[in-house]
C-alpha cells in the first residue's frame, strides 16, 4: 500500500492526501495550467466531434527572427502535455508551436470505428492543411506520435517537409517487449490506481524513478485517464522499418539511451534510420520529459 511517504509534496494548492483528485485525473500541475493558459486551444471538426490542438507563437527574438513552425505529436496514452518541456525552448528558439491532441487521445474525441494509427492519417492531414494552409511542416513526434509522423508523411509527401521521430517504436527488433505494464482500470481504490501509475513510468517512460514526483504523477494520470484506444497494436510490428525507405523527406531519429524499446540494441536501431539516430545519456522512453535540457540542445538544432 502507497503511503503519504510515498509522494513528494504537492507543488500545488490542495490537500496533501487527495490521492482520489489526482487518481481521477483532476489535478493539473501549475507548470500545465499556465501553459494551456497562454495557449490559442483550435478544433478541426470531424465525424466523431473534434480534434483539438494548442498553439503557441514564437517569442519576439532579436532581429525579428521566426522559424518554420513546428507540429507536435504525442505518444500513446498521451496529450500535448508530453511535450511540456520543449514548449518553453521551441517557443524561445523562435518557432511557432502546434501541439495535437491525436483522436482518441486528451481533449480530441475518436473517429467512427477508429482502431489504429493508420485511422489518423486522413484527418490528420485535412486538419493540418486548415490551420497552416500552403505549408509543408516539420513534424517532431514521439513514441505513437513519431510512427503515426512517419506514416502521415508515406501517405501525404506534400505535407511534410521534414520529420524528428522521438522514441518511436514500430521497428520489430523485439519479439516481445522487454518491460510489462499493471493494469489499473479495473481497480477501485484510487490509491491502488496511482501505485500502478506509478509503476508504469518507471517501467516505461522515465529511467529515473526520482522524477516521479506528484507533478509527473498527475500529468500521467490525467493522459491515460482520457485514452479511448487502447486496444492499438501496430506498435509492435515492424509498420514503421517497413515505412522509412519510402520517405522523401529528411528523417532523425533520437532516442534516450535507456529507452526500454530497444536498450541494447542500438547499433541495429540506427541502422533502420540509416545511421541518422542520436541517443540521450540518462533518459528513458520519455526522453523529452526527463532530459528536457539535453534534449533541446540536440534537437534545436535540426529543426528548420
Amino acid at each position: 500500500m502507497v503511503g503519504a511517504e510515498d509522494f513528494s509534496p504537492l507543488p500545488w494548492d490542495g490537500p496533501a492526501q487527495d490521492y482520489a483528485a489526482v487518481a481521477a485525473g483532476k489535478v493539473i500541475p501549475p507548470e500545465v495550467a499556465q501553459w494551456q493558459a497562454r495557449a490559442q486551444r483550435v478544433t478541426f471538426a470531424h465525424a466523431g466531434g473534434v480534434l483539438v490542438a494548442h498553439h503557441w507563437p514564437a517569442a519576439p527574438a532579436p532581429g525579428h527572427l521566426h522559424r518554420a513552425p513546428v507540429v507536435l505529436l504525442h505518444g500513446g496514452s498521451g496529450s500535448w502535455t508530453h511535450w511540456l518541456r520543449m514548449l518553453g525552448p521551441l517557443t524561445q528558439a523562435g518557432h511557432a508551436v502546434w501541439a495535437l491532441d491525436l483522436p482518441g487521445f486528451g481533449s480530441s474525441d475518436p473517429l467512427p470505428d477508429q482502431q489504429d494509427a493508420d485511422d489518423m492519417l486522413p484527418l490528420l492531414a485535412a486538419s493540418l492543411q486548415h490551420w497552416l494552409p500552403g505549408q509543408a511542416v516539420q513534424i517532431m513526434g514521439f513514441s505513437l506520435g513519431g510512427m503515426t509522423a512517419a506514416l502521415l508523411a508515406a501517405a501525404y509527401p506534400a505535407l511534410v517537409r521534414q520529420l524528428v521521430l522521438v522514441g518511436p517504436p514500430g521497428l520489430g527488433l523485439r519479439d516481445k517487449p522487454i518491460y510489462r505494464l499493471k493494469g489499473w482500470r479495473h481497480l477501485a481504490d484510487p490509491v491502488e490506481q496511482l501505485r500502478c501509475h506509478r509503476y508504469n513510468l518507471g517501467a516505461l517512460m522515465l529511467a529515473d524513478a526520482r522524477q516521479i514526483d506528484r507533478a509527473t504523477l498527475a500529468l500521467h494520470t490525467a493522459n491515460v485517464q482520457r485514452d479511448r484506444l487502447p486496444r492499438r497494436r501496430l506498435a509492435s510490428t515492424n509498420i514503421l522499418r517497413q515505412t522509412l525507405p519510402r520517405l522523401a523527406c529528411p528523417v532523425q531519429a533520437v532516442y534516450g539511451q535507456e529507452d526500454v524499446l530497444y536498450r541494447g540494441l542500438w547499433p541495429q536501431a540506427a541502422a533502420c534510420f540509416n545511421g541518422r539516430l542520436q541517443l540521450i545519456a540518462g533518459a528513458g522512453h520519455w526522453v523529452q520529459y526527463e532530459q528536457p535540457g539535453a534534449f533541446a540542445a540536440t534537437v534545436l538544432p535540426m529543426l528548420l
